[in-house]
C-alpha cells in the first residue's frame, strides 16, 4: 500500500469533507455534544473546502494523504496565525498556524499525521515562519502525539463552537528547523497518535 502525501486538489474537496466529519465524529464523541457531531454534513464540508481549494492564498496549505486504493485518507491545513497564544513572547520572526490534522481513524498510527504535519511545517517554512502553533480541544488526548513531536504548551483559551464553549489549548514550535523536530517528523521515526 503507497500513500503519498500532497496539495489538495479541487477534485480533493469531497473526500476531505467526507474525512473531515468522520474523524470529528470520532475524535470528539464524548468532548463536543452529540447533536453538534451529528448534524455535520459532509455536503457543507465539502462546499466550504471546495472554495479554500480554489483560493490561491489558501490553497498552498492544503494536503491530503492519498491512498493508492482508498483515495483521501487524511488531511491538514496550515496558513498565516489566526490567534498568537499568550506563551508567545512576540519575538519569534514570524508565525504561522496549523489549522487542521486529521487522519481517518483505520489509517491512524502509520505516520501520516507526522508527514502531513511535515509537509505544513515545510510550507510555512517557505512562506517565511519560524514558529508554528495549533489550537486543539484541551482535553482531546491527540496532544501527546503533538507533544511527542516537540510542542509546547503556550497558551489556553475559551472559544466557542456553535453554542457550547470549549477550552481550547495552543502548542508551539519555535524553530521549524531545530534538528529534534526535523528528526522526529522523518518517515523512519514511528510512534505516537495521530491526529
Amino acid at each position: 500500500m503507497s500513500i503519498t502525501i500532497r496539495r489538495a486538489r479541487k477534485s480533493d474537496a469531497g473526500a476531505i469533507g467526507r474525512v473531515h466529519v468522520e474523524t470529528w465524529q470520532s475524535a470528539y464523541a464524548g468532548l463536543l455534544p452529540d447533536a453538534m457531531l451529528v448534524r455535520m454534513s459532509g455536503v457543507r464540508q465539502s462546499a466550504w473546502w471546495s472554495r479554500a481549494i480554489e483560493d490561491p492564498r489558501e490553497s498552498r496549505g492544503i494536503f491530503v494523504a492519498d491512498d493508492e486504493d482508498m483515495g483521501v485518507v487524511g488531511f491538514g491545513s496550515c496558513g498565516p496565525v489566526r490567534d498568537i497564544p499568550e506563551g508567545l513572547d512576540g519575538t519569534e520572526a514570524r508565525v504561522g498556524e496549523v489549522y487542521t490534522l486529521y487522519v481517518e481513524p483505520d489509517f491512524q498510527n502509520r505516520g501520516l499525521g507526522r508527514r502531513l504535519l511535515d509537509a505544513m511545517f515545510r510550507q510555512l517554512q517557505a512562506d517565511g515562519c519560524d514558529t508554528a502553533v495549533l489550537w486543539m480541544l484541551a482535553d482531546n488526548p491527540t496532544r501527546f502525539f503533538y507533544e511527542g513531536l516537540g510542542g509546547a504548551l503556550v497558551g489556553r483559551r475559551t472559544d466557542r463552537m456553535g453554542s457550547t464553549e470549549v477550552e481550547e489549548a495552543a502548542y508551539a514550535w519555535r524553530d521549524l528547523e531545530a534538528p529534534l523536530i526535523r528528526r522526529k517528523l522523518a518517515p523512519e521515526s514511528e510512534g505516537g497518535e495521530e491526529g
